[in-house]
């Protein structure tokens, strides 16, 4: 088998039509086009019917089976990822233009003896007009750009008023019998629904002449004439007997094809099949890069604290149990200005300002009070020797808790 190496990738369409393509993928790994078969099947948009309301149903199918034949019916789906938002990404409450497009279905019969027939084409989208939907239900606008993007057909069932494309049957009824319905149609992924999947088959084949031995081939007398070769078998050389087996063959040439359902076009699905995996990809490598370190203001100089601090004493003048500061928590302060341990009086013979702790203070806790000579005996600190007012003092006051 061919190795991928380091050759560029090579796609060679060999048949494009309007619903289908058929190419053959080289130079890539297995993983890699596993991966794009199965993005194109479940991970491209659509919109389809997801809520029936039915008003009127007398015909002999019950409410349930008709609401799911209404949703599998596929709807014109082009540009749909710029056309339409997703119901939980619109800013709405419930449901707007933006997010979702309403569809009705009334039919009767009335002539005896026929059989009549409700079919795809008898489904009819409701205008939008600058105020949102006609019908009630809808929102007002916030002015999106989504409604501009979207085609004329936008949201109408395939094939419609198309002579060479033939309606998809719902349901038929007889004399008397009626069935009216309202239908929300929305955006969403086949990974929810398969309702959503713009491909209606898909097929994916490598090393017809299995080679690689990835298949075990059950038969009863000759493996070769009980198992026939495709069409893809015509690309490749068929295998020779009398060369051992390569354990180290890989896979490098993929034979697909792609057939839609009508909602989106062959060519525009495996366009956004391959943006979607890049897409894809890129989030996967961004979100391998580690992140750089995050910033601590408390490291920075001039954070948001007044610069670095440090465990020990701060020989700056601000710190915790420090000399005396002039500036920061506790400054200076002869009629407390805002500080937390501001001097309340002036006078005393030290002169030390106001710091948590601080040897000499005339106001901070455990301080000595105004007009003393050295600040040795105070009367406002807690347990101080000559306090008159405080917590525990040996002469009980008046003014303290523990008054007898």
């Amino acid at each position: 088998m061919q190795s991928s190496g380091t050759a560029e990738p090579i796609v060679r369409i060999r048949e494009l039509k309007k619903n289908s393509v058929n190419f053959v993928l080289q130079n890539v790994d297995l993983s890699f086009a596993n991966s794009f078969r199965r993005v194109m099947m479940a991970d491209i948009p659509t919109v389809a019917i997801d809520m029936v309301e039915i008003e009127i149903n007398t015909t002999v199918l019950p409410d349930e089976f008709i609401a799911h034949r209404l949703g599998m019916i596929p709807l014109v789906s082009s540009a749909c990822d710029e056309a339409m938002r997703y119901t939980r990404d619109c800013t709405c409450d419930v449901r707007c233009q933006y997010c979702a497009i309403e569809l009705h279905l009334h039919a009767s019969c009335g002539e005896a003896g026929r059989t009549m027939d409700i079919t795809s084409n008898m489904l009819e989208v409701v205008p939008v007009n600058k105020n949102g939907y006609e019908s009630s239900g809808f929102e007002v606008d916030d002015g999106g750009e989504e409604l501009a993007k979207r085609p004329d057909n936008f949201g109408h069932p395939v094939g419609k008023d198309d002579p060479d494309v033939p309606p998809i049957l719902i349901c038929k009824i007889r004399k008397g019998q009626e069935l009216k319905v309202r239908c929300i149609a929305k955006k969403g992924l086949a990974k929810e629904h398969a309702k959503w999947s713009p491909c209606a088959a898909m097929s994916f084949e490598y090393d017809p002449y299995n080679k690689l031995r990835h298949t075990s081939y059950w038969y009863e007398y000759d493996a070769r004439a009980e198992w026939p070769l495709s069409e893809n078998a015509k690309e490749e050389e068929p295998p020779r007997d009398d060369l051992p087996f390569d354990y180290n063959a890989k896979a490098s040439k993929f034979y697909m094809e792609v057939e839609t359902d009508g909602s989106l076009g062959a060519q525009e699905v495996v366009h956004k099949g391959l943006q979607e995996l890049q897409t894809k990809l890129a989030n996967l490598i961004l979100g391998l890069k580690p992140e750089p370190p995050e910033t601590d203001a408390f490291q920075t100089a001039g954070g948001a604290l007044g610069g670095p601090q440090t465990n020990g004493p701060e020989p700056s003048g601000a710190g915790w149990g420090g000399p005396p500061a002039s500036a920061g928590w506790s400054p200076t302060s002869t009629r407390g200005t805002g500080a937390w341990s501001p001097t309340r009086t002036a006078g005393s013979g030290s002169g030390g300002p106001g710091g948590w702790g601080s040897p000499v203070t005339t106001g901070g806790w455990g301080a000595s009070t105004a007009g003393s000579n050295a600040g040795g005996a105070g009367g406002s600190g807690w347990g101080s020797p000559g306090a008159a007012a405080g917590w525990g003092s040996p002469t009980q006051q008046q003014n303290g808790w523990n008054v007898g």
